[in-house]
């Protein structure tokens, strides 16, 4: 097993590249089960989530591979429609094939998902949708059995206790487009991969109105037929780079970014004393000040500020000039990080569901344990920024979703290296 070695205070300047989004290159891949023809899937990360998703789809029968940044799926007539537990256990997002396979096999046996770690994240949205479209679904023997003779379109209303969620909007969009008649999805997620996702679809040839909307409409078609899609690029790799910018006080360029997807957290980092310059698909971050504001952030389905980005704000907030309150309203037991954050100085402490954050002038590098993917990621920013040398364990998280990071941070300045444990 890999750890990351870290030596901090090196300021980060240069450019790096963005590389395509974990969010959304899985449920579009997940949809090419949808049809017989082949499909191009193009600015892919190379990560370790999917490969995981490949594999599920060879256990599938299905021919999928990973070229160059582009996966190339090639469904033809698999009759198979079991995605198995030694597969599905290391990743949540495997839950999206639940719904393709439902509307191409008419029968769909999905292990209940694993992934990281961050607090509980039911099903029941994923089941209550698709049995409103007409399926059958029951757990048994840790596996989600789902079974119809036909998909009919109906009015599905997905609201849970922490509002919208993403992969039960696109199980259920993806269903819906093979579906007879029309489907209304209220309540749907609206984030910027669900509407990456019905782009892929309509290029199909699904008929879907008002993606990136709480209202999403479908009216199904017969069948489906391949399609070449460019994946949007990575907004939580986006952020990521640029608090690791404002954290080190350095000077990034950012490429191949997306500002209109991060407008939350620009603002939160405008509140604090960050420059942020966007023109085209490039983002510029630097401090205007020397000294960080304190801020308070409250995560929230899109376009709130990202959950995926908590962890790594709470690492800018440990060194700013004051007390800030972090509130997390989507995963309330996602604070795993913060005793690994208080290892290396941080002043933080839980009430509730919110961590309050004092700033302290500076911050030391200590062993470390990763405990989850957006956990690794702060981490890694908090030891780019702390006085000495940061061990960081379990990196296995990173390599799910972030496109070789250290060589990214590595020509911009940063001091990493990778080490077997």
């Amino acid at each position: 097993m890999d750890k990351m070695v870290i030596c901090g205070g090196t300021p980060l300047h240069g450019t790096i590249e963005v590389s395509g989004s974990k969010n959304a290159v899985l449920p579009i891949m997940a949809a090419a089960l949808l049809t017989d023809e082949r499909c191009v899937i193009t600015n892919v990360p190379d990560l370790r989530d999917v490969q995981t998703m490949i594999r599920i789809f060879r256990a599938l029968d299905i021919k999928a591979v990973f070229d160059g940044g582009a996966v190339i799926i090639e469904p033809k007539s698999s009759k198979k429609f079991i995605a198995e537990y030694s597969l599905v256990k290391t990743m949540r997002a495997s839950i999206c094939v639940l719904g393709p396979l439902l509307a191409k096999q008419k029968k769909a046996q999905v292990s209940m998902p694993g992934g990281c770690v961050i607090g509980q994240r039911p099903v029941d949205l994923h089941i209550k949708g698709l049995r409103a479209l007409g399926a059958e679904i029951e757990i048994k023997h840790g596996y989600i059995s789902a079974q119809v003779k036909k998909l009919r379109g109906a009015n599905v209303f997905l609201g849970g206790a922490y509002g919208s969620s993403v992969l039960a909007t696109t199980n259920v969009l993806c269903a819906a487009t093979l579906a007879e008649g029309r489907t209304l999805i209220e309540n749907a997620a609206c984030e910027p991969e669900v509407a990456d996702l019905a782009d892929f679809l309509i290029k199909m040839g699904a008929k879907i109105r008002g993606h990136g909307t709480p209202t999403i409409e479908v009216e199904g078609v017969r069948q489906l037929g391949g399609a070449t899609h460019a994946v949007i690029p990575d907004r939580i790799e986006t952020g990521t780079h640029m608090i690791a910018a404002a954290l080190t006080d350095g000077d990034l360029l950012i490429r191949n970014a997306r500002r209109d997807h991060l407008s939350a957290l620009v603002d939160k980092l405008e509140q604090m004393g960050v420059g942020i310059t966007a023109r085209g698909e490039n983002i510029r971050v630097k401090r205007r000040q020397r000294t960080l504001k304190p801020v308070d952030v409250t995560t929230l389905p899109y376009p709130g500020f990202p959950t995926d980005m908590q962890a790594q704000m709470m690492s800018l907030a440990a060194v700013s000039d004051g007390i800030s309150v972090i509130t997390e309203k989507i995963f309330p037991d996602r604070f795993m990080h913060v005793s690994e954050m208080n290892r290396m100085g941080a002043d933080i402490f839980l009430e509730g569901a919110s961590a309050i954050v004092r700033g302290v002038k500076k911050l030391s590098g200590a062993p470390v344990m990763a405990s989850d993917l957006r956990a690794s990621a702060a981490l890694v920013l908090t030891a780019l920024v702390a006085e000495g040398r940061t061990d960081i364990s379990r990196i296995y998280h990173l390599d799910r979703g972030y496109d070789r990071i250290e060589t990214k941070l590595i020509k911009v300045g940063a001091k990493i290296r990778r080490e077997k444990e």
